[in-house]
């Protein structure tokens, strides 16, 4: 079984830590689990795109998951997940809001109504 493999049937963002080796504070991943995850499956897609994987060995892939998991890691140790804001609700929850519409009856639907 592959690098890959593995790591798709990892179930929790410490899983990730330990099966790479990568030196975590608890405290960071309680707050970020998710979003590092997130960002780390985003460098991942970016080696995908530039062929990154293409001629590795499992050893290089391993090397270059845990290299992506520390780059991840140290997102979140320097910034938080709102402000990274790799989820729809964080961004929508900052996007400026279009204004209102006001509400429109056109004089046509008023023609045929009698004032009581």
């Amino acid at each position: 079984m592959g690098v890959l493999d593995e790591l798709s049937r990892l179930s929790s963002a410490e899983d990730f830590f330990t099966f790479l080796e990568v030196p975590f504070d608890a405290a960071v991943v309680r707050v970020a689990r998710l979003h590092i995850l997130r960002r780390m499956g985003q460098y991942l897609r970016g080696s995908e795109v530039e062929d990154a994987f293409t001629g590795l060995d499992d050893t290089e892939i391993r090397a270059l998951c845990r290299g992506h998991l520390e780059q991840a890691y140290q997102d979140f140790v320097a910034s938080t997940p709102i402000a990274e804001r790799l989820f729809k609700v964080h961004r929508d929850a900052v996007a400026p809001k279009p204004p209102a519409a006001r509400p429109f009856v056109p004089l046509a639907a008023l023609e045929g109504a009698k004032a009581p």
